[in-house]
């Protein structure tokens, strides 16, 4: 609403501003003063017009691209980018009608630009950075990515200058484009959202291995149709791997919807996959040593 209202006062007067240089036009012709004023409202109203066309495409861009999301992600970024190509074209428009003219301030910002870009090496990397990660789609909005660095989070936006990663502690992570572009990232949100989760377990040397196994994928399975998170169609797999020092162990791999929903997964199926052991008498036995003593 407060954008609405801000539209439609630079609308009104970049209008307003017009409708003065239209109307006023021939009296300046016969007033020479009146130059000076007509040039002052003119600008007013390209101003008013630019600044009212930045907000206007910014805010249709924001609403319309949920729909285009997976083509053109919508961030600050490309917002920004929109309201710098409305600002350049009004500023082009208004030395034009002020009687500059453009072909030399266009090989002056030429030059100037090449100048402004050695200068500003940090900050023109960084926007080229985003606009590569952009258009890439190697990352999005709302994915959950991990770090090399350890830092992991969903992404809340990728703005001109830095990314910023919501942390699941709440915590907002705020680092620069070039940097997220030369480190090694890990995705769980592509190719697809839904993840496999292994889980290791360990039973007595003393168990009835085909018990066991039937006893798992009974409780994997129910726990993929119960838990929210879970992929009910998804069929548990259970694997023996390795003989350990004290216990048979195997790998009990489920699958999620989504990066977060594996905690909830994981918490469900330990505690219920532990009543039932309990309940059919299989043994998750403790770390155990045995010592054997030789007399001289």
């Amino acid at each position: 609403m407060k954008n609405v209202r801000k539209r439609t006062i630079l609308f009104l007067i970049g209008g307003g501003s017009f409708l003065f240089f239209y109307f006023s036009l021939p009296l300046c012709f016969q007033f020479k003063f009146l130059e000076t004023l007509r040039k002052a409202v003119l600008s007013l109203s390209i101003i008013c017009f630019t600044l009212f066309h930045a907000d206007f495409l910014a805010n249709l861009f924001r609403k319309k691209v949920s729909s285009l999301k997976e083509v053109l992600p919508p961030t600050s970024l490309l917002e920004h980018l929109i309201k710098v190509l409305v600002f350049i074209i009004g500023g082009l428009v208004l030395l034009r009608s002020l009687g500059i003219s453009i072909t030399p301030a266009l090989a002056g910002l030429g030059i100037g630009g090449l100048a402004v870009a050695l200068a500003l090496q940090g900050p023109l990397a960084n926007f080229f950075s985003g606009i590569h990660l952009l258009l890439s789609k190697q990352i999005r909005i709302g994915d959950y990515i991990k770090l090399e660095t350890g830092e992991e989070g969903y992404i809340v936006d990728i703005t001109w200058r830095n990314t910023t990663i919501k942390q699941l502690s709440n915590n907002i992570v705020i680092i620069p484009n070039s940097k997220l572009a030369s480190l090694i990232i890990v995705n769980y949100d592509q190719p697809e959202k839904e993840l496999s989760i292994p889980i290791n377990i360990g039973i007595s040397y003393s168990s009835d291995l085909e018990k066991v196994e039937r006893v798992t994928l009974e409780v994997a399975k129910e726990v993929m149709r119960e838990v929210p998170g879970g992929v009910p169609e998804f069929e548990p797999v259970v694997r023996y791997h390795s003989f350990g020092e004290y216990s048979i162990n195997f790998t009990v791999i489920l699958r999620a919807k989504g990066y977060t929903d594996q905690f909830l997964i994981k918490h469900e199926f330990i505690k219920r996959l532990y009543l039932r052991y309990k309940k059919e008498g299989i043994e998750i036995p403790f770390p155990i040593r045995v010592i054997y003593l030789k007399e001289k």
